[in-house]
């Protein structure tokens, strides 16, 4: 009974990370703003900038927030500003409105991520987190990957790539209220109230600082890979947007599938062997890719590369926390705050495309990949 009891608070806990997904339809998004409005590449990667900048402004304070309200409440707030953020593109779609719109979305996903995190250790303890957080990831992946299949069906079917953003909307009011109706209990938070300067002093401690340089390079290869490799395989294979956007649904099946073998492997395998052989496969994947200019070989080595890196946010997020678990609120906020990784690489991959072509964006993020293998390397130090 005591089982059934914890699988029904856990359920609607692991349906968040499928709200928190929802940011991921920036790449596709991108790429139709960027031909709605014939944007250069540079320009068009302002609207990931949009999203990932509010991760480096709002995550810490939320971890704090966390502290007064608790984690469920903080939950729940993201998801209002997350509702709200679906229905402005509805209002008016100028180039000015998309970017509110998914600077809310950014908003809203920066509390979700901060807080959702660590609500799952209310509901699951111990050695089974990493798995339990690689559970989270899995539901993340299939909202991200079905993003791109719902704007293309919008566009076709509907009329309009917008109108997933009214789908999206419905589902999010959907979640909070389940979330609402869940009784989850939360240990208080016992000591001294933290501050900014107690949070960011956590970055003092050097495994803490990898970690969160790791978010950041994770962060940053997932919301890269998702913005350019349409771009890229319309660049290298001549082939229409409508088309190339199922290599970044292919990029996110491949993430889901390997959040789900990851989920499972976890459970008794090393997470430090376990990042070592993902980082390994995905720098070659990449390295490979880029060499490439036929469609089927493109199209596999992305997925090799999404199903390598399906499960390297969980590990490095995990061991965060387990690191020092009674800073886990603060510890969660600094590493959310690393999601701005997303805002910092796109930018300079857009800036290196504009220049190079979609293989030097690419590029770019081999340097991530590198210093992630470092981390692995490191993590035994944990």
């Amino acid at each position: 009974m005591k089982n059934s009891n914890s699988f029904s608070k856990l359920l609607p806990v692991l349906f968040g990370f499928f709200i928190m997904g929802f940011v991921d339809v920036v790449g596709i998004s991108t790429n139709y703003v960027k031909q709605d409005f014939a944007l250069s590449d540079s320009l068009a990667n302002l609207l990931p900038m949009m999203v990932f900048l509010w991760f480096a402004v709002f995550s810490v304070p939320t971890g704090l927030l966390m502290n007064s309200i608790g984690r469920k409440k903080t939950v729940v707030l993201s998801m209002a500003i997350t509702f709200v953020a679906m229905l402005v593109p509805l209002a008016a779609y100028k180039f000015e409105i998309v970017l509110i719109a998914f600077a809310l979305l950014g908003i809203g996903n920066t509390i979700l991520q901060v807080s959702l995190n660590p609500l799952l250790s209310n509901v699951v303890r111990g050695d089974l987190l990493t798995s339990s957080l690689t559970w989270g990831q899995f539901t993340k992946a299939i909202a991200s990957f079905l993003g791109p299949v719902i704007a293309g069906f919008a566009a076709v079917t509907l009329g309009n790539w917008k109108m997933l953003f009214p789908i999206f909307a419905v589902i999010t009011l959907a979640s909070s209220l389940w979330l609402i109706f869940t009784s989850i209990e939360e240990q208080p938070v016992e000591g001294k109230t933290s501050s900014f300067g107690g949070c960011f002093a956590l970055l003092k401690d050097t495994t803490i600082l990898m970690f969160f340089l790791g978010i950041i390079c994770v962060v940053g290869i997932d919301v890269g890979l998702n913005i350019t490799v349409p771009k890229y395989l319309m660049e290298r294979c001549g082939i229409p947007l409508e088309q190339a956007g199922w290599g970044t649904s292919l990029y996110f099946i491949a993430r889901t599938a390997g959040t789900f073998i990851g989920a499972i492997l976890l459970i008794r395998f090393s997470p430090r062997k376990f990042f070592i052989l993902s980082m390994v496969v995905a720098l070659a994947g990449m390295l490979v890719m880029l060499t490439m200019h036929n469609l089927w070989a493109i199209l596999v080595l992305v997925f090799v590369v999404g199903f390598a890196v399906a499960n390297v946010f969980s590990i490095i997020f995990s061991a965060a926390l387990q690191k020092k678990p009674e800073r886990a609120n603060e510890i969660s906020g600094l590493m959310i705050m690393g999601v701005a990784g997303g805002a910092v690489i796109p930018p300079l991959m857009g800036v290196v495309s504009d220049a190079m072509g979609q293989v030097g964006g690419l590029a770019v993020l081999l340097g991530a990949m590198v210093y992630l293998l470092f981390c692995a390397f490191s993590l035994k130090k944990v």
